[in-house]
C-alpha cells in the first residue's frame, strides 16, 4: 500500500510542475497581438543603444535649457546644455537595472525606478547606479541637434 501512496504522490506533485511551467512559459513576453505595457522597464540591462540618427534633427538648441536637459524617449538619449552653447548627449538607459530616466531638475538627471541621479556630464551623484550614462554623439549646426 505503502508503494501506491508513493506513486499517487508523485503524479500529483508531476501534474502541478507541469502547470507551473506551463503557466511560465510565456514570462516575459507579451501576450500574442497585445502590446507590452508602456511603464515596462527594457527587457536588457543597461547599456541600450539609442536609435541612430542619420542626421535628422533632434532638437532645436532652444530646446534645451541652460543648466538643464531634456529626454527623448523614443530616441533613447537625453541632451543637456551644462553651460550656456555647450552641449551633451547621453543615453537615457539608466545603468543600474536599464530604466529610462525619467526628468532632468536642478542640474540632476533622474532615474524613477530605484531613484539613481546623474549630473549633467552622466557622472552618477546618487546611486544605486555606479556606471555613468555612456555619451553619445550629437552635431550642433547652427541652431538644430541631430544624432551624429
Amino acid at each position: 500500500m505503502d508503494a501506491s501512496r508513493r506513486a499517487v504522490m508523485m503524479g500529483v506533485g508531476g501534474v502541478g510542475l507541469m502547470a507551473v511551467l506551463a503557466a511560465c512559459s510565456g514570462y516575459g513576453q507579451p501576450n500574442a497581438g497585445a502590446a507590452a505595457p508602456a511603464s515596462q522597464a527594457p527587457s536588457s540591462p543597461a547599456g541600450d543603444a539609442p536609435a541612430a540618427g542619420g542626421g535628422a534633427g533632434l532638437a532645436k538648441t532652444s530646446d534645451i535649457p541652460e543648466g538643464g536637459g531634456k529626454i527623448f524617449a523614443d530616441q533613447k538619449v537625453v541632451v543637456v546644455q551644462p553651460a550656456a552653447g555647450q552641449f551633451r548627449a547621453f543615453s537615457a538607459t539608466c545603468t543600474h537595472q536599464g530604466c529610462t530616466v525619467d526628468s532632468v531638475e536642478s542640474g540632476m538627471i533622474n532615474c524613477p525606478c530605484h531613484g539613481s541621479m546623474f549630473n549633467l556630464d552622466g557622472t552618477v551623484m546618487g546611486g544605486p547606479a555606479t556606471k555613468p550614462l555612456p555619451e553619445v554623439q550629437i552635431k550642433v549646426e547652427g541652431d538644430t541637434i541631430s544624432l551624429a
